[in-house]
């Protein structure tokens, strides 16, 4: 059974692990892989990676991205969402912050954010504008 709009927007603002997809070059399959995203309901969802991955280029190229996100327990539900790139900014120590508060316990930020800032280097913030959806609850009555 779908979703409602605000079931859907609830479930996606949850902190899943999110599989994002991008059309990378012709003749292959979409880059698919995994991120953590923030999404608040009625807002624009986002995702910080490093400017010269793979996914941030294929981003800025294709000009949009998908992202799924599942589970399941107690019922298999999933969200999927597409859009347009409505921006791509540096990315701010306070967003790095915020994600890694939204995932990792709180005794662990401290660490992953130094990580980062050391090994990782700078990020970028890509916005996605949901325009489509698709949702199921597969145990809904």
């Amino acid at each position: 059974m779908a979703l409602t709009v605000e079931e859907r927007e609830s479930f996606l603002a949850e902190a899943h692990i999110g599989a994002l997809a991008v059309h990378w070059r012709d003749g292959r399959a979409p880059l698919n892989v995994p991120i953590w995203y923030q999404y608040t309901p009625g807002g624009e969802l986002w995702v910080l990676t490093g400017p010269g991955s793979h996914k941030a280029k294929a981003i800025q190229q294709a000009g949009r991205f998908s992202l799924m996100v599942q589970r399941v327990q107690p019922s298999v539900r999933y969200v999927s969402v597409e859009g347009p790139v409505t921006r791509i900014v540096p990315a701010t120590a306070e967003q790095s912050r915020e994600m890694a508060e939204r995932y990792l316990p709180a005794e662990r930020v401290e660490e992953w954010l130094e990580y980062e800032r050391t090994e990782l280097g700078e990020s970028v913030a890509i916005y996605l504008r949901p325009e489509r959806w698709l949702s199921a609850d597969m145990g809904a009555a």
